[in-house]
């Protein structure tokens, strides 16, 4: 039966305390036991549907976490403050001192960061591969490897990962699979295509307003399980914690998620198109161009198309943020780094989300100065916007008048 991940949130109802339609907020730090035996047991992990402490977790945490695991296929979810907040502990729970992860080379800088410059000094080391080889993956797997990481539709350059191939990797090794899917909510499902860990940035595309960070971490029971162990579990002891009340606003907005991604996906393909005919350097997985198009198209779930994020790359930095700013001046959109907005928002990565990314490596994996990310909005009239766009760039000989 096909996987229907929009269906799934859709089906879960809550009714808060006094018969409210959305579930009531947990406003607390803490909670009370009515019998001291209870506390003692909950510290211990062996007492189910008991509430402890908010940093552990709450009502509100598990109602959006539950509605997160329906939207994954997966058996539980744990929430986090903000997405690093998520992947951070995911790995840490996953790896000790000398153990190895394999990863893809272009994910968002701040995992790169971390991977890079944090985890050795745990003496957990790393090594970048180009994960839409699975040859240059499976090589690079030693008898130290616990985990391959990467992202469904990577940060920022938008290559696409196999995860059916590297699951199959994985399970040969027997090592887990994390993938983040935060560029792609409902178009890619990863844990259905044998992804142990699914993470997202909860900030972007789901939440969808850019009023607040989240972070989630998709996977069995037994693993989100340890994530909160107050013993030995990285989101406990690491306190990246989730407030009630933000849950409560991402869960409401969870709802319109499956109207906001084809709209987004929608546009974007709108926008890929008309770019790339304009002669403009542009990549989008729902281009034929794109080298991993038809693997894309095997894993989607068509009716969410192939997301809202692209790039072009207009030659150098200079025109790169000449163009950003004269399309902000003419309220196109904003100069601002996330996604996921209802306005357009662009920014040239190789100077902000990837600046963490040695300019040297930047250039091996063909992060070039005049590339410019776009997460495409939610505009009703998209062909206006295009028109708009086309002429900024005429304005600035990024595009010949002839060929606009």
């Amino acid at each position: 039966m096909k996987f229907k991940p929009a269906n799934n949130i859709q089906d879960l109802q809550y009714f808060g305390e006094f018969g409210g339609v959305n579930p009531s907020i947990s406003d607390s730090s803490t909670y009370t036991f009515l019998e001291a035996k209870t506390m003692f047991d909950t510290f211990e992990g062996n007492t189910d549907g008991c509430y402890l402490y908010s940093r552990h977790t709450s009502p509100s945490n598990l109602y959006l976490g539950e509605a997160l695991a329906a939207m994954e296929g997966t058996e539980s979810a744990n929430v986090a403050g903000s997405g690093m907040g998520a992947i951070t502990p995911t790995l840490l729970q996953l790896c000790g001192a000398g153990d190895h992860i394999v990863s893809s080379r272009t994910i968002y800088g701040g995992t790169y960061a971390f991977l890079k410059n944090f985890t050795p000094r745990m003496n957990i080391q790393t090594t970048f591969v180009d994960i839409t080889k699975l040859d240059v993956v499976e090589a690079a797997i030693t008898e130290n490897t616990k985990v391959i990481y990467c992202e469904s539709v990577s940060n920022p350059l938008l290559e696409v990962a196999d995860i059916r191939g590297l699951a199959a990797i994985a399970k040969r090794h027997n090592l887990k699979l994390v993938v983040d899917n935060t560029f792609s909510p409902l178009s890619i499902s990863p844990a259905q295509l044998g992804a142990d860990v699914v993470i997202h940035s909860l900030t972007k595309f789901i939440n969808g307003s850019s009023d607040t960070m989240g972070g989630v971490v998709c996977g069995t029971s037994e693993f989100v399980t340890s994530l909160k162990s107050v013993i030995d579990g990285a989101s406990m002891l690491l306190g990246a914690s989730m407030d009630s009340l933000r849950s409560s606003s991402i869960l409401k907005n969870m709802r319109t998620l499956h109207i906001r991604m084809k709209q987004h996906s929608k546009n974007a393909t709108y926008l890929a198109n008309k770019f790339e005919n304009d002669g403009l350097k542009t990549v989008y997985p729902g281009l034929a161009s794109h080298p991993s198009h038809e693997i894309f198209k095997s894993m989607m779930n068509e009716e969410y198309g192939f997301g809202g994020m692209l790039t072009i790359d207009v030659g150098s930095l200079d025109k790169a943020n000449a163009l950003m700013e004269l399309m902000q001046e003419r309220n196109l959109g904003y100069l601002a780094v996330s996604l996921g907005f209802y306005k357009t928002l662009f920014s040239a990565p190789g100077t902000s989300t990837s600046s963490e990314i040695p300019e040297d490596e930047q250039a091996e994996m063909g992060l070039t100065d005049g590339l410019i990310r776009f997460s495409i909005g939610l505009d009703d009239d998209i062909e206006r916007t295009y028109e708009m766009m086309k002429a900024c760039m005429v304005e600035l000989d990024i595009l010949q008048p002839e060929l606009a």
